[in-house]
């Protein structure tokens, strides 16, 4: 599902909740939904955070890419 149309969805359903009620089918769709979002919101972060290099004073740059010494935090 695109980007703008899962908000679009997970929108709708959060009005109807707040307004009437989800059944358990709805429930289970908005969480899912929700789901798909945080994964494409972190692999996003995580692609702008790979190609992105930081200058330090000294002159020397690096790239911001995840390490095996990050994964253990």
């Amino acid at each position: 599902m695109e980007f703008d149309q899962l908000i679009k969805r997970i929108n709708e359903l959060s009005r109807k909740s707040k307004a009437e009620g989800l059944n358990e089918a709805e429930k289970k769709e908005q969480t899912e939904l929700r789901n798909e979002y945080r994964a494409k919101v972190v692999g996003n972060l995580s692609n702008q955070l790979n190609n992105m290099k930081i200058k330090y004073p000294d002159g020397t740059i690096k790239d911001v890419k995840k390490t095996k010494d990050d994964s253990q935090n």
